[in-house]
């Protein structure tokens, strides 16, 4: 008589508890490290709300968080006269959808020349493009002050102290990395689109625009976010160029809150650093199922 135990379907099918070491070794240690990762990341974004809720408008008193709970940081930046912070807010709206805008279109008409024509200087072009992003936008500080002092002399509307001049030169910086990244992302579109328009007698301009564009949509959003990002964040192009605290951004508006270590009023500062964060998460959300397609599908093809 046979002693073989039967083994069960079921049995075969039941999942095999594995030990807690050997579940730490395999995937257990990767969510420790992005619950590590999480904390520190979270922490300061916890902290500033922290201090935008604090009444007592200084940084010793928010080290505990959420200790003490108001609105009168957010009532006292918005109410203050001498820092107009509502109208640092639409400039910055302003200056940052146009130049985002303004960015993608031309970064795209960039990208799509490098990618489907062929020219002399083409692979020149597109190298020097990318170099010139690599020098700190603070080697260029005097020579776009001297450069726009003098251009405003002719054409004061250009000149210092105006948004179309600032815009201007985040324009000029424009191309670069954006293009570099739109040229990979053509580039994984098959050349067989544009053959195959032009002999039903489609131009380069019709192509692009009722074509290429809306297959290029995920990458478009990416250049848009980050443009828009890199242009609210961004303070030293505009705290030379603007002058006036009408035509100021919140960048520059909210640095003077704090330039005055013993009138420091961090807790105002911060509910203006609050508030002008929604505008970014809103977008962030708004193109949000754009952003992997759009970072990864250009790595596919150079």
């Amino acid at each position: 008589m046979s002693t073989a135990r039967t083994v069960t379907n079921e049995q075969l099918l039941a999942p095999r508890r594995r030990s807690f070491g050997k579940w730490f070794a395999d995937t257990g240690w990767r969510h420790v490290i992005a619950i590590v990762v999480s904390a520190f990341a979270l922490f300061p974004l916890l902290y500033v709300l922290s201090a935008s809720l604090n009444p007592k408008g200084t940084l010793t008193g928010s080290n505990r968080l959420f200790s003490a709970i108001g609105i009168d940081s957010y009532v006292r930046i918005l109410s203050d006269p001498q820092n107009p912070y509502g109208l640092w807010f639409l400039n910055t709206l302003l200056i940052a959808v146009i130049t985002g805008a303004s960015t993608v279109f031309i970064g795209a008409l960039a990208a799509y020349a490098f990618s489907r024509m062929r020219f002399t200087g083409r692979r020149v072009g597109l190298v020097t493009i990318v170099v010139v992003q690599m020098f700190p936008q603070l080697l260029a500080v005097v020579a776009i002050f001297l450069l726009m002092t003098t251009l405003g002399d002719w054409f004061p509307a250009i000149g210092l102290n105006t948004h179309t001049g600032l815009i201007l030169v985040y324009l000029g910086g424009a191309l670069g990395v954006n293009t570099y990244l739109m040229y990979g992302f053509f580039n994984t579109l098959p050349i067989e689109l544009d053959e195959a328009a032009r002999i039903d007698g489609a131009g380069h301009a019709r192509i692009f625009f009722t074509m290429i564009l809306p297959l290029v949509a995920p990458i478009l959003a990416v250049v848009a976010l980050l443009s828009f990002i890199g242009t609210v964040n961004e303070y030293v192009i505009a705290s030379i160029m603007l002058v006036d605290v009408d035509k100021q951004t919140l960048v520059v508006g909210l640095t003077k809150l704090v330039a005055n270590p013993r009138y420091a009023d961090w807790s105002a500062f911060s509910a203006g650093a609050v508030m002008a964060a929604v505008p970014v998460m809103v977008l962030f959300l708004f193109l949000q199922k754009y952003i992997v397609g759009g970072l990864t599908a250009g790595a596919t093809k150079g």
